[in-house]
Formats: C-alpha cells, structure tokens, sequence
C-alpha cells in the first residue's frame, strides 16, 4: 500500500456573482457569463502563476480556456455540505 496522500476537496460549494462580462477573446469557443448572473463556482490557482482563477461548474469551453480570471467575479456564498 502507498502512502502517498492525494488532496482531498473541502466539502464546499462556492458560489460567484459575474461582475464583468466585457472583452470576451475573438478566438473563444464555448459558454460566456452573464453580468449579474450568480454561478456554482470552484476557485483554483493556475497551475504555473498560482493566481486563483474561476472555474464555472456546468460550463464548456474549447481549450485553451475553460476558467476565468478572479476579478471578473465577486464572492456571494459559501455552503458547507456534509
């Protein structure tokens, strides 16, 4: 048996509320969020900067993209499950 222990994900749902929706990129293919809308969100850091970025629960998004810069979202709720 290993003992190597992977990261197991806080019991958490996060949700965000779309705060900027502008300067969408010509390229992107996929679903766009709405100013004002509020989404189940999962905040992680990039995996090379470490800044947090937004990943949208249910959304698609041809790579390169699929998460969201933090500054187009404000934080609404966090909701412990158990």
């Amino acid at each position: 048996m290993s003992n190597v222990k992977l990261p197991t994900p806080l019991p958490l749902q996060q949700f965000a509320r779309c705060v900027n929706d502008k300067q969408r990129p010509a390229d992107y293919i996929g679903d766009w969020p709405e100013a004002g809308r509020v989404y189940a969100v999962r905040v992680l850091p990039h995996a090379r900067t470490g800044q947090p970025q937004v990943h949208i629960l249910g959304f698609y998004a041809e790579r390169p993209y699929g998460a969201f810069a933090a500054h187009r979202f404000e934080q609404v709720a966090d909701v412990w499950l158990n």
